[in-house]
């Protein structure tokens, strides 16, 4: 290992040392042994990385800190976070010279607890390991799991559950409540140093105004890639915003399976505050509240430009990304209307969106329709009128079948995190059978390859699994 402990040294006035607590029982279940090697941490052996995320030894090097932070939560503030149950154990310099923060989740009770126990469950766990990794895969940034160890930790949520533990890595976790808790605690005169921080860690010399436009473009674009693959984080809060642009703090998210443009995934959300529909929107709200954090700093004409370049960029990214998923080079006035009629479509027959879009790449300019396509279709006039016009498109700009079916299937996966196949690895590891685990871990790395061993994993949810939506409790 090659620590640094750059956040806990630079910015001491927001963290707080802490211990990790014990997990009674301590287990390890997985190492992602490839992005291990990657962070230059394959020689770390198995018995240390179960001491430091399982048994409340940190490594040598390593000095643990919790993080504080504010946030707006489904759109109130609350003045006082942080890190209530995660640890930055400290920063992995990677072979190429770049930092990785080591983010230890489910490490016990810290001064920003509340009144939680400081505990993650092996549900939550599994679920936040798998996604990260699942999207990592399809190009949507994230952080990523590295560790994940079990316990016979007995954690009071909704029932008891297994406690556990996930050692996640990014090149930080800093969030749009850092920049809040200071802004609105009386300690604007910290934020330069924050600013500073970033600037000379992630952001290569940028001024203030350049940094806050970055940060909005980097928004816009992972929502746009949100979008396209379907996928809903389920609690926006300010809290869980990235200043670098990335997928954090996995809850109660999904990935549609039927296509329903205003899919909510928590139960928590009754009025679909962070549907999949409302997730630009709601990306653009916290933007503004990022935006008045940093209104006693940068001029308000700066921040108002940089805002501006929100919808520009997110549409931009979005029908780039569209375009192609279903196969299409160049731009035709009349493609917004086509791609309207499809997701039109779509959501009236509730048609399986990763499978259509990823039958859709079999589809060619003339000639009988693919019959998984044509699986999931009602027999109706609609959707043999919008294929033909389909066709028709793929005509005018002289799309060749085979050349436009690997590229289709280069983006459109054919194996998705749906909350099924997460509910089934769940339970066999409760059991204490971690063999679906690594298959379905191993499988989704690979999202856009044909895997026959591994076609049960890309079917649609079965009937029997009707949760649609999920808890916040982790």
């Amino acid at each position: 290992m090659k620590l640094h402990n750059t956040f806990s040294t630079e910015l001491p006035w927001a963290c707080e040392p802490v211990d990790p607590t014990p997990l009674a029982g301590a287990r390890l279940l997985h190492l992602n042994r490839p992005l291990l090697g990657e962070l230059g941490l394959a020689d770390v052996s198995d018995a240390d990385w179960l001491a430091c995320c399982g048994q409340g030894r940190a490594l040598p090097g390593m000095a643990p800190v919790a993080q504080v932070y504010a946030g707006h939560q489904f759109g109130s503030y609350v003045p006082r976070l942080g890190d209530g149950r995660a640890l930055l154990l400290g920063q992995q310099e990677a072979p190429d010279g770049q930092l990785w923060d080591l983010h230890l989740k489910g490490a016990g009770k810290t001064p920003f607890s509340r009144f939680g126990d400081g505990r993650a469950v092996l549900r939550s766990s599994i679920r936040e390991y798998l996604a990260s990794e699942a999207l990592h895969a399809l190009g949507i940034p994230t952080t990523r799991a590295l560790v994940l160890v079990g316990s016979d930790e007995e954690v009071l949520r909704e029932t008891i559950e297994p406690g556990a533990t996930v050692l996640r890595t990014a090149p930080n976790h800093l969030r749009f409540g850092h920049i809040e808790y200071f802004a609105w605690s009386g300690q604007g005169e910290r934020i330069p140093d924050l600013l500073d921080y970033l600037r000379a860690h992630h952001f290569d010399g940028m001024d203030d105004i350049s940094l806050f436009a970055e940060v909005v473009r980097r928004t816009a674009r992972l929502i746009a890639r949100w979008q396209a693959a379907g996928f809903t984080h389920g609690v926006l809060n300010t809290d869980n915003m990235s200043l670098l642009g990335l997928t954090i703090d996995y809850g109660p998210y999904g990935f549609i399976d039927r296509y329903v443009p205003d899919f909510v995934c928590n139960h928590t959300d009754r009025i679909g505050r962070y549907a999949l529909d409302q997730q630009p929107a709601v990306g653009y709200w916290n933007l503004q509240k990022l935006a008045q954090a940093l209104a006693g700093h940068l001029p308000g004409e700066a921040l108002q430009q940089g805002l501006a370049g929100y919808e520009q960029t997110l549409m931009l990214e979005y029908s780039t990304l569209m375009r192609e998923r279903l196969g299409l080079q160049s731009w035709e006035e009349e493609d917004p209307a086509l791609f309207r009629r499809l997701f039109q479509l779509l959501a009236r027959d509730g048609v399986d969106y990763h499978l259509f879009l990823r039958h859709l790449a079999r589809l060619t300019r003339s000639g009988e329709l693919p019959p998984p396509l044509l699986a999931l279709l009602p027999e109706d006039d609609a959707w043999p009128s919008w294929l033909a016009d389909y066709r028709a498109r793929l005509g005018r700009e002289g799309s060749m079948d085979a050349d436009r079916a690997r590229r289709m299937e280069a983006v459109n996966p054919k194996y998705v995190l749906r909350n099924a196949l997460a509910q089934r690895v769940i339970d066999a590891a409760e059991a204490g059978d971690m063999i679906p685990f690594t298959r379905l871990f191993e499988t989704l790395r690979r999202p856009f390859d044909e895997q026959p061993e591994a076609d049960d994993l890309a079917t649609p949810s079965p009937d029997w699994y009707q949760c649609t939506t999920l808890s916040c409790s982790s």
